[in-house]
């Protein structure tokens, strides 16, 4: 069989997994801004939107309590899930049987023990597409990965599992993964919930997407160099990048495997912020080392998270990086530091700035470790059937200019991959002096406690148009948790083009240019908080911090 058969032979058995009930008359494809719909198709109940519109730690209650079924929420969420994935293509394992007798199970016991099976009992959560579920296809977006069906769960999904959650959907993604934003040859391109002529991010675009029309409470998406928080920023959502190996990756599929200088991390994806710690303590306290020989060795810290570190959380002192000394962000992203800024010294809070040191060189030492075997590492995997490697993303391929996430040659050799990383260590170090030299500034005796910087130099661009990553990248390189939180929204009247006289050079000149505010009308703005090495704990308490004095200077 053609490739092309293949995948289409894959996509229409995943349509037949849709209930033939749950398909709806989508707006035409002119209507931009689809978050509404899923309330007014008239699929949902009442009660099921009120479910679907709860928060993480409200719903995690009245689960417990029975007074909602795990079956009851699952199913809203389901529906909500299958109307998100027929306007915006978020999905591509669909297994509404399976999730629905899981959850029967869940309740059944809490009805016959009075107890919840675990922390994240009856959260129906959603997977990207590498986390490997039992008797299911996991075809990353390859076509040579169709009719891959998985033999055991991934460590996380059975974890997840051990803790209570129905994982119920798995969700896209881009071919090799290694891309910001999500289109591949077998389900084809997720677009932005808030504006479908922009690109949900990536590689976890589909965990974006499907979040942010609130079809999932909280997902799981992966983290190499920015993949959970590029779609989180873009989709208006909080989620968290943790350090290496503070949750399991072991039994999931992957692209680069093998290349452990610079590895990818599974991290939470929600609408609601208290998802980030639900998530991350309910896994780090399933001692995930037991099963995954990669996993730290490091249970949930309550007093880390109480900020023990950090003058128990009292007169924190918070530093903003402007610009990365390579490319300035857009309006939208400046108004938004400058909103967090002051929302942060209403509140009492320290506010400096943060001069960043070698982002530049970060961010190529990051690319020419994965390069120097991904062109191998993509032909190898697409050459079972001949499928091509996408070389663009954007609508019109006819002048597409050729991306900076796809190798320009061949490889390097072993020994010059060791003076690659070799680089990186000497860089990992500078940065942590620098950190650590900014104590005699902060006016606190500590060091600042967190950066807190855009996440991308714009808001979700136009497909195809996603093409800097290293405002999340240098993080990944330098092993520092980051998470995500919405701040506004772009806004032509307060968000308009500003001249400028000078640029870094010409990639920051195109990036200048590129910005129309009517072309972002409507996209989410968020910015990263980040913290140090292992220190998950206090970068989502912070985060909690920031979010709290935003809401309250709004």
């Amino acid at each position: 069989m053609h490739w092309t058969d293949l995948a289409a032979e894959k996509k229409q058995r995943q349509q037949k997994s849709i209930p033939q009930d749950w398909l709806v008359s989508p707006p035409p494809d002119s209507t931009l801004d689809v978050t509404g719909f899923p309330e007014t198709c008239g699929l949902l109940n009442a009660r099921e939107i009120e479910i679907t519109n709860t928060s993480v730690d409200a719903l995690l209650e009245k689960l417990a309590s029975g007074e909602w079924t795990a079956v009851a929420v699952t199913t809203a969420f389901y529906k909500r899930a299958i109307v998100a994935h027929q306007l915006v293509n978020c999905l591509t394992e669909i297994f509404v049987d399976r999730a629905l007798a899981r959850a029967a199970e869940l309740d059944d016991h809490l009805k016959k023990t009075g107890k919840v099976v675990g922390p994240l009992h009856g959260l129906p959560i959603s997977l990207k597409d590498q986390l490997c579920i039992k008797g299911l296809e996991t075809t990353m977006g390859y076509v040579s990965w169709i009719g891959k069906y998985a033999e055991k769960n991934a460590v996380l999904v059975d974890i997840l599992i051990e803790c209570g959650a129905v994982p119920f959907v798995r969700t896209n993604i881009p071919q090799t993964l290694m891309w910001p934003e999500s289109f591949n040859n077998v389900f084809g391109r997720t677009t932005n919930p808030y504006n479908r002529s922009l690109t949900s991010g990536g590689s976890s675009g589909g965990e974006g997407a499907l979040i942010a029309m609130q079809g999932s409470p909280l997902g799981v998406g992966s983290d190499i160099g920015g993949s959970v928080r590029i779609p989180a920023a873009f989709c208006g959502l909080y989620g968290l990048r943790p350090s290496y190996g503070r949750i399991p990756y072991a039994g999931a599929l992957n692209s680069l495997e093998g290349q452990d200088s610079i590895p990818s991390v599974f991290g939470p994806m929600t609408s609601t912020i208290s998802g980030l710690k639900a998530f991350t303590k309910a896994v780090t306290s399933a001692k995930p080392w037991l099963k995954d020989p990669l996993a730290v060795r490091k249970k949930w810290d309550e007093d880390e998270y109480n900020l023990a570190d950090h003058g128990s959380g009292k007169d924190l002192c918070f530093a903003i990086m402007w610009d990365d000394g390579v490319v300035v962000p857009h309006p939208p992203i400046r108004r938004s530091l400058e909103v967090t800024k002051a929302a942060l010294e209403k509140a009492g809070h320290k506010v400096v700035d943060w001069k960043p040191i070698r982002h530049r060189m970060l961010g190529d030492v990051t690319r020419d470790i994965w390069n120097a075997a991904s062109a191998e590492d993509f032909m190898i995997t697409t050459s079972a059937t001949g499928e091509p490697i996408i070389a663009s993303m954007e609508l019109e391929n006819s002048e597409a200019v050729s991306a900076p996430f796809r190798p320009k040659k061949g490889g390097i050799t072993a020994y010059q991959l060791w003076q690659v990383q070799k680089t990186r260590i000497d860089l990992r170090k500078e940065y942590l002096d620098h950190w650590e030299a900014t104590a005699s500034k902060t006016g606190t005796g500590r060091p600042v406690d967190a950066i807190i910087c855009p996440a991308a130099p714009y808001a979700a661009p136009p497909h195809g148009n996603n093409r800097y990553t290293n405002y999340t990248t240098v993080w990944n390189a330098l092993d520092y948790p980051a998470a995500i939180f919405p701040v506004t929204t772009v806004n032509p009247s307060l968000d308009a083009k500003k001249p400028r006289q000078s640029f870094y050079d010409d990639f920051d000149k195109g990036v200048y240019e590129m910005y129309d505010p009517e072309t972002f009308n409507n996209a989410p703005v968020c910015l990263q908080l980040v913290g140090r090495t292992l220190e998950e704990e206090a970068v989502v308490r912070m985060t909690e911090i920031v979010d709290g004095a935003l809401a309250a200077a709004k």
